[in-house]
C-alpha cells in the first residue's frame, strides 16, 4: 500500500467538461515571471502529479493546467497597509507519463535498506549535526 496525497489550488472546468489544474504562485520580481528557471520544474512535476491523481480517481483532465502567478509591485513609493500585485496566468502543458513509474521507484526506496551514512553527505551531516546538540 502506498497513499500519495496533495492539495490542489483550485480546479477549474472547461467547455468539455474537463478537469483544469491551477497552481497559484506569489513572488516580487523586477522581470516577466516565466517558469523557465531549472527551479521551477518541481512547480511542473507538482502540477502533473495533481493531475494523474485527478485520473486516476476517474475524472477528466485537460492536459493544460495554469499557474496564476502573483508578482508584488516593488516600484510603489509608499507601501500604505496594502501590497499591489501584476497578475500573470501562465498556461502549461503537462505530461504525467512519468509519474506512476517514479512512485514505485519511491515505494521501492523507501521499503528498502537505510544507507549508511556518509561524510560528503549534506543530509547526514546535518543530522549528526542535530544529534549533538540535542
Amino acid at each position: 500500500n502506498f497513499i500519495m496525497t496533495g492539495a490542489v489550488d483550485d480546479l477549474w472546468i472547461n467547455p468539455r467538461g474537463e478537469l483544469i489544474v491551477v497552481d497559484y504562485k506569489s513572488t516580487s520580481k523586477q522581470e516577466k515571471v516565466t517558469l523557465d528557471a531549472e527551479w521551477q520544474m518541481g512547480y511542473k512535476r507538482q502540477m502533473e502529479m495533481y493531475q494523474w491523481l485527478l485520473r486516476q480517481l476517474g475524472f477528466k483532465v485537460s492536459d493544460t493546467g495554469y499557474f496564476v502567478y502573483c508578482n508584488g509591485k516593488t516600484d510603489r513609493k509608499a507601501f500604505d497597509g496594502k501590497l499591489e500585485f501584476d497578475i500573470d496566468l501562465i498556461p502549461y502543458t503537462g505530461d504525467d507519463s512519468w509519474v506512476e513509474g517514479a512512485l514505485l521507484k519511491v515505494k521501492k526506496c523507501l521499503n528498502g535498506k537505510i544507507p549508511k551514512a556518509s561524510p560528503g553527505c549534506d543530509y547526514c551531516n546535518y543530522r549528526e549535526a542535530v544529534q549533538k546538540i540535542k
